[in-house]
């Protein structure tokens, strides 16, 4: 059932809303017809024929300088084999995918429908002047050897099979880090290589680049040990003929061997073939989906053991997502003609020295872990750590340019760091970060409106994801019949509650007498609160104050201010707190920011700006952002001496006595606040000069509810919120009709609100 489901999941993924994972989309301005005229007839003859002069310009007036072909012919298809150019299609779109989350680099994949080396390479050879760079896919043993060989050669762009290379230069620098742990010299120890295909032979050659004495190792294919004895072997594998012809089979060969390298298939490390190693055994079991030997058995078999595999639901992952998009961001960005072994061994190295160097908190939350640090368990970068951007091409791009294959120079590396820092997807990041911090302790969600489509759509995935656990009020049979219609996947033990049926009447007598307790003094009625019970927010709204749910998602179908009223009649504010309020989460393409008050305030008092701006400030914090505040208004730091800009000066100083550890200043223009440059140049004086502002507090809800959508529109912002903030139990509230995404964010905000009130 769970294969089909994930089937089902899958295929879904692919084809919904629109088939495959990438498209092209434009990078200039075409609403005008005098952008139109720009972009194609008459205008786009002057780049063409600059191009002519001088056919470096390609890279000024083109895309190219950002654009990699990913190339296949689909003979050596992940686990799949030989599957053929089309069915390898979506892996190459895939890897498309992955250049552009971790890099920022764009993609075309192109799959190519031959097996003749010939008719590959110049395929390739003819396309090869719209790319600035190539990255072979999936194409066997031994022909993608020299397919690779002979577009290095023939082409003045950078080349690289992944298959060969990447696995090479990550396990590279995870064994420059493993034997460092386990006290050992590369040129003394014994390897055993179990596979002999494309990754397996650029291993042993990075090994050797790395100090592994080339008679330390011995090798084998399916056929056993490549040996002097074996004929018809490669020219690649004759390169590893061992003279030790005394092994015959792959225990006799692991027996008293320091390294164990698998490249081959699962199961071919026994737990006696691992006792026989030596003391601290390296083992990097890289088959995947399934190692050479179990994680689990050989960390029960050998304590000392430091393994890694190629497996993200165990520690020291192979993954090439480390190397390829960061390798092609510095050889684009200094225009390589290639990526030569020097910048290959500049990755290897620049990833053994990250490992070793603080992990940031953002790392330990997404991988859920309370602190990584270099061990055993933790000898190679994970995959989303945010400063392989800033690290891994800067290296390369050195290389290159220290090697002789640079075009471009460098002149500013602290810009171009910066520069790196900025690709980043934020977007991605945030959303990736609070779904595991959720995932760490789901806490129980109850949904208003669970019987609404997109509602449960998400309420399924908040499930299914381990991000929360649903409680579901609405219609029980249509959430039934919308259930088994979506053939969607939840437990018998999901709640539902349908407040109109009999077996709920109970609950609601229990509510309605609490809540009359609670609102009897401002003249409300038993019979009154019974009646106001049978209404879901009200109902939801006491589940969450009794502690019977952990946080409510509602307002899917209804205006804000029609679904904050009973919520803040039955939960109210928190403790100490003066004023609630909602900020925005805005992931704009300049980064992050906060904007508060976006629907709750109307005009608020300047201690309420205050307030605002605090709780503004801590929720950034439960995001994982030091905060720094921006009070604006339209003039700066007293420029204007109308009633409103001083509501925000005297905010600023009653901010500056009440929270004297928050950065904070203002009042300041909205271009000053957000042009860092700008308001050193201007007004160096303010504790924001030189800072990059993250929280945005407006002067009143007109200016931040009509700023926040504009910046949505306009920028095509992701928003995640309004977040509630000053509640007494986690309470979060939806835009009208919000996306099923949109929602599952909702959610996983509720949940982390929840946690961090357990804290």
């Amino acid at each position: 059932m769970k294969n089909d489901r994930d089937r089902i999941r899958a295929l879904l993924y692919h084809s919904k809303p629109s088939p495959g994972k990438i498209k092209v989309i434009p990078s200039k301005n075409y609403s005008q017809q005098t952008d139109l005229s720009l972009a194609y007839s008459p205008g786009v003859a002057y780049p063409c024929l600059e191009i002519h002069e001088d056919s470096e310009n390609v890279y000024k007036y083109t895309s190219k300088s950002n654009l990699v072909a990913v190339i296949s012919n689909g003979t050596a298809v992940l686990g799949l084999g030989d599957i053929g150019p089309l069915a390898s299609k979506p892996v190459m779109e895939g890897k498309g995918l992955l250049f552009k989350i971790f890099a920022d680099i764009d993609v075309f994949d192109i799959e190519i429908d031959t097996k003749n080396i010939d008719e590959f390479i110049n395929t390739v050879k003819n396309i090869a002047p719209t790319f600035g760079g190539i990255n072979l896919e999936d194409i066997k043993a031994p022909e993608a050897f020299e397919i690779e060989k002979r577009l290095v050669h023939e082409l003045d762009i950078p080349v690289m099979h992944d298959d060969q290379h990447g696995t090479a230069i990550i396990s590279g620098a995870a064994l420059i880090n493993a034997l460092e742990l386990a006290e050992k010299k590369i040129d003394k120890v014994k390897m055993v290589i179990c596979g002999a295909g494309a990754a397996a032979i650029s291993c042993a050659k990075i090994y050797i680049a790395l100090g592994l004495k080339k008679q330390n190792i011995i090798m084998f294919d399916s056929k056993g040990p490549i040996n002097i004895e074996r004929t018809n072997l490669t020219s690649e594998k004759q390169k590893f003929i061992t003279k030790n012809t005394s092994v015959k089979n792959l225990a006799d060969a692991i027996d008293n061997s320091d390294v164990f390298i698998g490249l081959s298939k699962a199961n071919m490390m026994t737990k006696e073939m691992l006792l026989s190693m030596a003391k601290n055994p390296i083992v990097f079991a890289m088959a995947n989906p399934d190692p050479e030997i179990s994680y689990k058995i050989a960390k029960r078999t050998r304590e000392d053991i430091i393994i890694a595999t190629g497996r993200s639901d165990h520690p020291n992952q192979v993954n090439n997502v480390l190397g390829f998009p960061f390798i092609f961001r510095g050889a684009l960005d200094v225009r390589a003609s290639k990526i030569n072994e020097e910048m290959k061994m500049a990755a290897v190295y620049a990833l053994a020295k990250l490992a070793k160097e603080p992990v940031p908190e953002i790392v330990n939350i997404v991988y859920k872990e309370k602190k990584l640090m270099f061990g055993r368990d933790y000898i190679i970068p994970k995959p989303f750590d945010p400063r392989l951007i800033s690290t891994v091409p800067l290296s390369v791009a050195k290389a290159a340019i220290d090697s002789g294959v640079a075009k471009l120079n460098i002149d500013n590396w602290d810009k171009y760091r910066k520069g790196l820092e900025l690709r980043l997807g934020n977007n991605n990041r945030i959303t990736r970060l609070l779904i595991a911090k959720a995932k760490q302790n789901p806490k129980k969600i109850v949904y208003v409106e669970a019987d609404r489509l997109d509602v449960l759509k998400a309420a399924q995935t908040v499930y299914e994801e381990g991000i929360g656990i649903p409680i579901l009020i609405g219609r029980k049979e249509r959430i039934k019949k919308l259930i088994s219609e979506l053939e969607l996947e939840f437990s018998h033990e999901l709640r539902i509650i349908d407040l109109s049926i009999e077996k709920s009447k109970k609950l609601i007598k229990k509510y309605g007498k609490i809540f009359f307790e609670q609102r009897k003094d401002k003249g409300l009625t038993l019979g009154q609160a019974e009646q106001l019970m049978r209404r879901r927010d009200y109902f939801a709204s006491m589940m969450v104050k009794l502690g019977e749910a952990d946080a409510l998602i509602s307002g899917y179908s209804r205006s804000y201010p029609e679904v904050v009223k009973p919520i803040l009649k039955v939960i109210g504010k928190g403790k100490g707190v003066r004023k609630v309020a909602a900020t925005n989460l805005m992931i704009t393409s300049k980064g992050p920011i906060f904007l508060a008050d976006t629907s709750i305030n109307i005009n608020p008092k300047y201690n309420e700006l205050g307030y605002i701006a605090n709780m503004a400030a801590e929720t950034a914090k439960m995001f994982g952002f030091q905060p720094v505040v921006a009070m604006l208004s339209y003039s700066n730091f007293g420029s204007s001496d109308h009633p409103m800009a001083n509501k925000v000066a005297s905010a600023v100083k009653f901010i500056k006595r009440s929270f004297p550890n928050l950065v904070v200043d203002g009042p300041v223009q909205s271009d000053f606040a957000l042009n860092r440059d700008m308001l050193k140049h201007k007004f160096d004086f303010s504790k924001l000069a030189g800072q990059k502002v993250n929280v945005l507090v407006f002067p009143n809800l007109d200016s931040a509810n009509i700023t926040y959508k504009v910046i949505k529109e306009i920028d095509g912002a992701l928003s995640i919120g309004p977040i509630m903030m000053g509640m007494d139990r986690p309470v979060h509230i939806l835009q009208l009709k919000a996306s099923v995404d949109e929602i599952i964010n909702m959610s996983a905000i509720a949940v982390v609100d929840a946690q961090s009130r357990d804290n």
